[in-house]
């Protein structure tokens, strides 16, 4: 159904984008609230990658790549709201369970704190690569594909960012020395 809606769209079908905008909109959502970690710079990234999908869908070759070449816009447009406000929002947001990374309700509360403290100290390139493999369940070579990387990078930004997750969890857990000053 999304090849016709896709071929439809790409001739100036406003109907047909308006479809797929709206079928395709939650997932998008989902992906950059991970990313993001905040809903309104998430709300700007889906915007802005729905406008940026609607001016060059006519150059997209193959309609049946449609959902890859979304979500690699709109990893790109996550990456620049990013950029554009730097200020890291530490709020705690209860996202939907959807999808294979769904939360684990087997988990304890303590230790899905602690990977949502390591997960919002990361980066949103290093949050990206994790949230496409954790959350939406992609392979390195299928994330690659995805974000036009070759596979090598796919694996070696992975390797990185699960890295990473490691050292943020582990200076979380560290004491904080209080108090900073010596005694006399």
């Amino acid at each position: 159904m999304d090849h016709d809606l896709v071929e439809q769209a790409q001739h100036g079908d406003q109907e047909a984008f308006a479809i797929l905008a709206r079928s395709h909109g939650d997932r998008l959502m989902a992906i950059a609230q991970r990313i993001l970690r905040d809903v309104g710079r998430a709300e700007d990234a889906v915007q802005q990658t729905l406008v940026i999908a609607w001016r060059e869908l006519p150059a997209l070759r193959d309609p049946d790549r449609f959902d890859a070449w979304l979500q690699r816009l709109l990893v790109n447009a996550s990456y620049a709201e990013a950029r554009r406000s730097r200020a890291w929002n530490a709020n705690v947001r209860v996202l939907p369970v959807d999808g294979p990374g769904g939360r684990d309700e087997s988990m304890p509360v303590e230790d899905r704190d602690r990977l949502d403290r390591g997960f919002r100290r990361l980066p949103p390139d290093q949050r990206a690569i994790l949230v496409f493999t954790y959350y939406l369940g992609l392979t390195p070579t299928e994330i690659a594909a995805r974000l036009g990387i070759p596979v090598g990078t796919a694996n070696s930004r992975l390797h990185y960012a699960q890295r990473a997750m490691r050292a943020a969890i582990e200076a979380d857990e560290r004491p904080v020395a209080v108090g900073g000053g010596r005694s006399r």
